[in-house]
């Protein structure tokens, strides 16, 4: 009977073993205003209108070996795990669990729109962020409401809602890898990026 018992744990800790050592390998971004023609053209698909699936590169999903010894070697040296695309413009930071614009966001927003007015024909994607706390669904809704609430003062500022697209990357493009508050509080925010 004391052989089956260890048998029986041998078992169950391989199976945990191998259910922790499984990563995903697929990530979602949504985007709010894109055109689909556009996601066909760059190869990605979706049985949803508005939601893009991505497949991450086998090295690079977060449990594969490669992509953890990646992202762990980043993150040790101080380094965002994820690039993020330049922009002529600074971020704006949203509070905790928050998707509203603070006041010392307004004055980020005003140069925003002030050169998208001395150069109408340019397009702004706002890119919605937050940090590593809560679920991925959770976060990914937040991100799209961060970024929904600087589009609309956009607008609210006189700028065509027309060249303003959104999107949520949630919490799967950190721009401080860390586990602090202080990280917590520069991952929580819009970045916007022409087009």
């Amino acid at each position: 009977m004391r052989g089956g018992n260890a048998l029986k744990w041998s078992v169950m800790v391989l199976a945990a073993a191998m259910l922790f050592s499984t990563g995903c390998a697929k990530k979602e971004t949504v985007k709010s205003t894109d055109s689909q023609a556009t996601d066909a053209a760059a190869g990605k698909t979706s049985s949803q209108p508005g939601i893009v699936s991505e497949s991450m590169k086998p090295g690079d999903a977060p449990g594969s070996a490669s992509g953890s010894r990646l992202a762990a070697a980043e993150a040790a040296a101080g380094m965002a795990v994820t690039e993020e695309t330049a922009s002529i413009f600074e971020d704006i930071r949203f509070d905790f669990d928050k998707s509203t614009i603070r006041e010392d966001a307004k004055p980020i927003l005003a140069k925003v729109a002030g050169y998208m007015k001395k150069n109408p024909g340019v397009k702004l994607q706002i890119e919605g962020h937050c940090d590593e706390r809560g679920t991925a669904e959770y976060n990914m809704a937040l991100g799209d409401r961060r970024a929904d609430s600087a589009r609309k003062y956009l607008v609210s500022l006189g700028i065509p809602g027309g060249a303003l697209s959104i999107i949520s990357f949630g919490e799967v493009k950190p721009l401080d890898p860390g586990h602090t508050e202080e990280a917590w509080a520069r991952n929580r925010r819009a970045h916007f990026v022409l087009k």
